[in-house]
């Protein structure tokens, strides 16, 4: 797998991702995001991310779409797309990395990829995760902290398949999480 920065926003690219393949691929049409793909061994893209900086704070970087090609998810792909763009921007300047996840399976994909709850949501009840872990007053544990985000998610209507994956991360400790920039 190769993973490649494509441009950085405001004068991201534009990418043109097949709608029946990839979910939200008409984001990706925007050139005022930058971009970073996953391609295959025979170069066809099989994952990519959408980013911008914060409108209120230059030191903060959002991941605002990732997609992973349906026939390819579940394999790790995601989560190691997006260490690369977070090592990346960590080596561009930005202090903190931030993203808003809609359902348990990005949650966790997330997390394994170093992210963290912040215990925020946005106004469409989406979870905010940040890099590095937030320095915060929640007093939570590692284990408290991703339960709290786990917790969120159960209070909601799911389809079977997130209630299972949920079921199966009850009273767990978080997954292991690269941390560290590379």
């Amino acid at each position: 797998m190769e993973y490649e920065l494509l441009g950085w926003p405001p004068d991201g690219p534009k990418l043109r991702l097949d709608y029946k393949r990839f979910s939200y691929a008409g984001k990706f049409v925007m050139t005022n995001t930058g971009k970073a793909v996953a391609r295959s061994a025979d170069g066809e893209i099989v994952a990519a991310v959408a980013f911008n900086e914060d409108r209120t704070d230059a030191d903060t970087l959002w991941l605002r779409y990732v997609t992973v090609d349906r026939d390819r998810r579940g394999e790790g792909i995601g989560p190691t797309l997006c260490r690369d763009v977070r090592d990346r921007a960590r080596e561009r300047g930005y202090e903190r990395l931030r993203i808003a996840v809609n359902n348990p399976f990005a949650y966790e994909a997330l997390y394994r990829a170093g992210f963290a709850y912040t215990g925020e949501t946005t106004g469409i009840a989406e979870l905010i995760l940040e890099y590095p872990t937030p320095d915060d007053d929640t007093g939570w544990t590692d284990r408290e902290r991703y339960q709290a985000g786990l917790e969120e998610f159960r209070d909601r209507d799911l389809s079977d398949d997130e209630m299972a994956f949920l079921d199966t991360r009850r009273d767990n400790e978080p997954p292991d999480r690269e941390t560290r920039d590379e």
